[in-house]
């Protein structure tokens, strides 16, 4: 699958719905409707946002020609899906935890996928004002304000920045572990103090996609959904988000995250833009 950024037919129109889902997000998380909060039968919380947000995207990325895997949507059949080869994985509000906290720190993250591999990724914080968008054929840039889809690739920031003189980490504000802590003080062993930065959602990837972080390693639980348009905009960056894998030495870079899998819980990975820490995980 091969695109050209500029003429991206659906493009337009899935980044207005992605707009208009951040208006439905805004009216519960402003408090002009009401925030009713249930409990999924993994404990993890939803929102009438979450639904609200998946209701205005879905019709519009169907419309779009591919199916539609999302965390607010129909549960899918892995018979049903395991044969698609492209279609959107959509986590309509990222970051439930830190809506709730009404903290700005969630997102809304849509992905195009093309033979389990994320191929584009929006990532948008619409509290923040902060919009990532991009893939591994065409880059990656950022807006701090909403552009509409050709001023946003006219106008946006190409990523990444400039990244930080020490050696900085994004640590999970809601899902630290010992698995994590294991790994960061082995780096900090190996290459000198390390800072860290606090992001909930997506948000810790984008950081090491724009090039404020080295690395964001995450052992905690997380799904196909949360990760996926990240991965889209830190490909486009050029950067890679590896599973970790145990070695002689405890957690370190294996292959890529792969997507569309029969559990789509992924295993732990690290999100990378410093050779030098997956070489060394």
């Amino acid at each position: 699958m091969n695109f050209d950024k500029t003429t991206l037919a659906w493009g337009p129109s899935v980044l207005s719905a992605v707009y208009l889902a951040a208006d439905a997000i805004l009216e519960v998380y402003e408090g002009r409707r009401e925030m009713n909060v249930e409990l999924k039968s993994d404990q993890s919380p939803v929102t009438d946002a979450d639904y609200a947000a998946n209701a205005v995207l879905e019709p519009v990325l169907l419309a779009a020609g591919f199916p539609v895997l999302s965390e607010e949507g129909r549960k899918i059949p892995y018979e049903e899906r395991k044969s698609w080869n492209s279609y959107w994985v959509v986590d309509p509000l990222d970051g439930t935890k830190e809506f709730i906290k009404r903290n700005g720190e969630f997102t809304i993250n849509v992905a195009l996928m093309s033979g389990g591999t994320p191929v584009f990724g929006i990532v948008y914080a619409p509290v923040l004002g902060w919009l990532y968008c991009g893939g591994p054929d065409y880059g990656s840039r950022k807006s701090m304000t909403r552009l509409p889809w050709s001023e946003f690739w006219q106008q946006g920031q190409s990523l990444p920045g400039r990244l930080p003189e020490r050696t900085t980490v994004v640590a999970s504000r809601s899902h630290g572990n010992p698995e994590t802590e294991e790994l960061i003080a082995r780096w900090e062993a190996l290459h000198g103090p390390i800072d860290r930065v606090s992001m909930g959602s997506s948000l810790k990837i984008a950081l090491v996609a724009e090039g404020r972080a080295h690395a964001y390693p995450r052992a905690a639980p997380t799904m196909e959904w949360d990760t996926a348009a990240g991965h889209a905009v830190l490909k486009g960056a050029g950067m890679e988000l590896y599973q970790l894998v145990m070695g002689p030495k405890g957690l370190e870079a294996g292959a890529p995250l792969q997507y569309n899998k029969e559990d789509l819980l992924n295993p732990p990975f690290m999100a990378c833009g410093a050779p030098y820490l997956c070489g060394n995980a």
